[in-house]
């Protein structure tokens, strides 16, 4: 005798819903990759187009940052290290070209990108892969015109944790962000949990409301993506 098994109807749905989801995921990782922005290069010309901040494998040139770029959504990609580039707009973040300060270096790169965090007089630069120095990096020092000037690169308020800036095998962002300071990236010195009231409300001095916050000890090393988003919240009230 021959018995014939009925999935019920709620197990299906149950399965199309999983199935649907998952294509979904999908679907969003592989938009999340490729971002709408543009670069400077180092001549300083302006190309639009989508880039992906975050390419898997080893870059064109040894030991320096690089992200992919297609000039159209379906167009060919190709690499661009920070030799081509002064910087580049991802979404809603900014990134310029720098070289780790003293005998630092980065993800052992000699040249890589770093977020222009806060972009202020005195700004707040992030990225990932970061030492405490002394890996034998060349000490090369960045023109302070690669540093970001208000309104040049569009603005950045916070987020852009998921990426991890610059390539790298298997284009890991595990790796934990580091903060820097200052007014270029010529200059940029490594913000501490000890400097920290002291830089942010140096800072962030155009509004004494978030530096009130910040020396009341509000915030700190670790919540400074929400102190940022805080302080560009204040800013824009005022607009």
């Amino acid at each position: 005798m021959t018995i014939n098994y009925i999935l019920p109807v709620k197990h299906i749905f149950k399965a199309a819903l999983a199935l649907l989801l998952i294509l979904i995921t999908s679907s969003s990782v592989m938009a999340q990759k490729w971002l709408p922005g543009f670069f400077i290069d180092i001549k300083g010309v302006k190309t639009e187009g989508f880039i992906h901040p975050n390419p898997g494998g080893k870059g064109p040139i040894k030991d320096e940052g690089f992200i992919e770029f297609k000039d159209e959504e379906k167009s060919t990609p190709y690499f661009l290290s920070t030799s081509d580039l002064q910087s580049f707009v991802a979404g809603k973040d900014s990134f310029v070209v720098a070289h780790a300060p003293g005998n630092e270096t980065w993800a052992k790169k000699d040249f890589d990108f770093v977020r222009v965090a806060v972009n202020e007089e005195m700004k707040i630069y992030a990225t990932r892969g970061a030492g405490s120095g002394g890996s034998g990096g060349k000490k090369v020092r960045v023109a302070p015109s690669m540093g970001v000037g208000a309104g040049t690169y569009g603005a950045s308020y916070g987020g852009g944790l998921g990426i991890s800036i610059g390539g790298g095998e298997g284009g890991s962002n595990n790796t934990k962000l580091s903060y820097y300071y200052g007014s270029n990236t010529a200059n940029m010195q490594h913000l501490t949990s000890e400097n920290f009231n002291d830089i942010m409300s140096e800072v962030m001095a155009d509004e004494p409301e978030v530096v009130e916050q910040i020396r009341n000890n509000r915030f700190s090393l670790g919540s400074i993506e929400k102190l940022i988003a805080y302080f560009y919240k204040v800013k824009a009230s005022h607009r």
